[in-house]
C-alpha cells in the first residue's frame, strides 16, 4: 500500500472554500492521477491498486477526494459536478508537474474529460499535461441521461424540484445517496455526449457488460462521440460496474503499461 499521508489543499473562496484531501507520492516527472466515483473515496480497491502500480514502475502518484467524500471537507449534499470539477484542476495544476495519466471510474470518467476539455481551453503552457487515460465505467452526463432521463420517475422528478432532494437507495451503501436539485441542475451545464468529445491523448476504456449501474451501451455513445481521438474499447462480457475482480485489476494495471510502454510489438 503507499506510504503517502494525507494532505490537504484549500478549494474556492469565502463561504464556497473546502478542504481537500490528497495523497501524494512524488517520484518522478511523469505519474497517474486517481479520480473516484459519485460517493467513493481515494482509498478503494482500484486506487490501491494504481498506487502500487504507480510505485513498481518508479512514477508519481497522486489521489484525491472530492469535497463531502472521504477524507475531504463539505457536505456531500453541498457537492456538484462543477464545484468537484474545480477541485480536480485544483489538485492537477498543485501536483501533477509532467506528464500524467488520469484514471477515471465511473464518475471519475466525466471528470476526467471534463478535466481534459479545462486543460484544452486553457491554451496555456503548463508543466503538466495529459499523456493517456484509463476510464473504467465511465459515466459522462450520468445526472441527465442515467438519472433524469431513465431512473427517475416523474413522482421522483417532482420530489427532487419541489423538496431539492431525492434519497436514492444504494446497491453499495446502507445509507442512500441524496441526490440534490442542484447537482441535477449543475450536471446540465457539463455535459458532454451531445458534441464532440477531445481528450488530446490515448484512451482506453474498460465497460462491464453486467453493469446495471452504467449500461454497457453509455461506453459506446462515449467512443463515437470521441471521434478525433484514440480510443480502445474493452467490453467485459461478465464484467459488472466495480471491475474489482482480479482479473479486472488485471486488465486495469495492463491498460496502464500499454499506456506507459506502448504495445508490444506483434
Amino acid at each position: 500500500m503507499s506510504a503517502a499521508i494525507t494532505q490537504f489543499i484549500q478549494v474556492g473562496k469565502g463561504e464556497q472554500e473546502r478542504r481537500i484531501a490528497v495523497r501524494h507520492d512524488q517520484r518522478a516527472d511523469t505519474g497517474v492521477l486517481w479520480l473516484s466515483g459519485f460517493k467513493s473515496d481515494m482509498l478503494g480497491t482500484k486506487a490501491e491498486v494504481v498506487s502500487e502500480w504507480a510505485a513498481q514502475k518508479g512514477l508519481s502518484c497522486t489521489r484525491m477526494d472530492y469535497s463531502g467524500h472521504g477524507e475531504s471537507g463539505g457536505a456531500f449534499t453541498e457537492g456538484t459536478i462543477s464545484k468537484w470539477l474545480e477541485e480536480v484542476l485544483a489538485v492537477f495544476t498543485e501536483f501533477c508537474k509532467g506528464p500524467t495519466i488520469v484514471i477515471g471510474s465511473s464518475m471519475g470518467g466525466w471528470m476526467a474529460l471534463l478535466l481534459a476539455k479545462a486543460l484544452i481551453e486553457r491554451k496555456t503552457e503548463t508543466s503538466g499535461f495529459l499523456a493517456g487515460m484509463v476510464l473504467i465505467a465511465p459515466a459522462p452526463d450520468f445526472t441527465e441521461e442515467l438519472m433524469w432521463k431513465q431512473e427517475f420517475t416523474d413522482e421522483i422528478k417532482q420530489e427532487i424540484m419541489e423538496t431539492g432532494r431525492f434519497e436514492r437507495p444504494s446497491e453499495y451503501d446502507d445509507s442512500p445517496y441524496i441526490i440534490t436539485r442542484d447537482l441535477i441542475e449543475d450536471g446540465r451545464n457539463n455535459l458532454l455526449l451531445g458534441s464532440t468529445v477531445e481528450t488530446g491523448c490515448k484512451t482506453i476504456i474498460l465497460q462491464g457488460q453486467h453493469d446495471e449501474s452504467v449500461p454497457w451501451d453509455h461506453a459506446l455513445r462515449l467512443v463515437e462521440a470521441m471521434a478525433s481521438d484514440d480510443v480502445i474499447l474493452t467490453l467485459i462480457k461478465n464484467g459488472d460496474h466495480r471491475l474489482s475482480r482480479p482479473e479486472d485489476l488485471t486488465r486495469l494495471t495492463k491498460a496502464l503499461d500499454e499506456l506507459t510502454e506502448g504495445p508490444s510489438d506483434s
